[in-house]
């Protein structure tokens, strides 16, 4: 396992992520995300790929597929699998634009993940740019739904990498410069209350409130959290008349558990609590679930053993973990197939106003990947 020497500079990758992070792209805002891939897709063409826009569909955005110029392109290689959506509304910037304060680098989507997909793309483009043939050929897929589960794109991910014989990963990297061997399981659900309407000045007495017994739901489905399966309430909506007793209230669940048996005993609570009550009608509607990625699989070990090697020859540790979270690795991981996740660029603040990357994290974490692409397969 030699690391090729390649002249990785961090002030110009800094510049030409710029563009990435200003481009904001919230999974709900498909043209947000069009915008986005449209940047991609040209950088991605730029150093030789050939690429193919994916159209969207289920409400969102559009993915790219960009194949890297190899003499046996089309066989099975390398996968890089990452997401362009945040979690961050268009005008997030304002509030976090980009910026560099001394080793921090911010701005919505930096560490997760788009800075990630960046270092992969300019390792590949300066392995191209020095000559190198790598062993196996290289296949970028970018996903516009990662943020919300996958729902549109879970099918393309599993093909593609079923397709090939690597699935890497650039989600943030683990505290500790570590990377990801596992990933817990996740299940997400929308559930909703249906009450009475009626006059809230007028006739109160007579309306049965949605919201009401909504809030009594999101209480009793955040205290089922143990340290086995966990559960988180959002995105909650109701009606917008104040003068009116709500008579729909909705909202979306997260339940994430280290164990599929956890989860699954997770998920068969939250399903057994719809019925009537109080004169409501509770409804669960399990949406997307992410399998468990079990951590210790021999051909995941197997690969991070390659990378902690690549790793050591830089002069890092590379610790290991199986995470929470969840990513699409959880996909490739479930299948089997050789995956490692974490690849990406060391920050912290992922999904807040706080979001930054370390500047200084970008060059070693860039010589892992390239280290990666150039021997595995050999």
């Amino acid at each position: 396992m030699t690391l090729p020497d390649l002249p990785f500079d961090t002030d110009d990758m800094i510049e030409g992520l710029r563009p990435w992070i200003e481009c904001e792209s919230p999974t709900y805002d498909p043209a947000a995300l069009a915008r986005m891939m449209d940047i991609v897709a040209f950088d991605c063409a730029a150093i030789g790929a050939t690429v193919e826009i994916i159209p969207g569909r289920m409400g969102c955005g559009p993915s790219v597929r960009a194949r890297l110029p190899h003499p046996d392109q089309g066989t099975p290689g390398i996968l890089v699998s990452g997401h362009f959506d945040t979690v961050h509304p268009v005008g997030t910037l304002a509030k976090n634009p980009f910026r560099i304060e001394g080793d921090k680098v911010y701005g919505p989507g930096i560490q997760d993940m788009k800075s990630g997909n960046y270092i992969a793309l300019e390792a590949m483009r300066r392995i191209l740019r020095a000559g190198i043939v790598t062993p196996l050929p290289v296949t970028f897929l970018f996903t516009p739904d990662e943020e919300i589960g996958s729902p549109a794109t879970r099918g393309l991910i599993e093909a593609e990498a079923l397709a090939n014989r690597y699935f890497l990963c650039p989600e943030p990297a683990l505290p500790q410069n570590g990377v990801t061997t596992g990933r817990y399981a996740i299940a997400r659900f929308e559930i909703s209350c249906e009450g009475v309407p009626s006059h809230a000045g007028a006739h109160l007495e007579a309306g049965t409130s949605a919201v009401r017994e909504l809030a009594r739901r999101i209480l009793e489905i955040e205290e089922m959290t143990t340290a086995d399966c966990t559960f988180s309430v959002n995105d909650v909506t109701s009606g917008q008349w104040v003068n009116c007793v709500p008579s729909f209230a909705r909202a979306q669940v997260l339940s994430m558990a280290k164990e599929q048996a956890d989860l699954d005993a997770g998920v068969a609570r939250i399903l057994a609590m719809a019925g009537l009550r109080n004169g409501v009608t509770f409804s669960v509607r399990q949406t997307v679930t992410r399998p468990v990625w079990e951590n210790g699989q021999p051909e995941t070990m197997a690969l991070y053993e390659v990378a902690k090697g690549l790793a050591a020859e830089i002069g890092m540790e590379l610790p290991y973990a199986s995470s929470g979270g969840g990513s699409d690795a959880n996909f490739s991981g479930a299948l089997r197939v050789p995956s490692l996740c974490s690849l990406g660029v060391t920050g912290a603040g992922l999904h807040t106003l706080n979001e930054h990357i370390l500047a200084s994290s970008l060059v070693p974490r860039t010589r892992l990947l390239a280290g990666l692409f150039c021997t595995l397969g050999s």
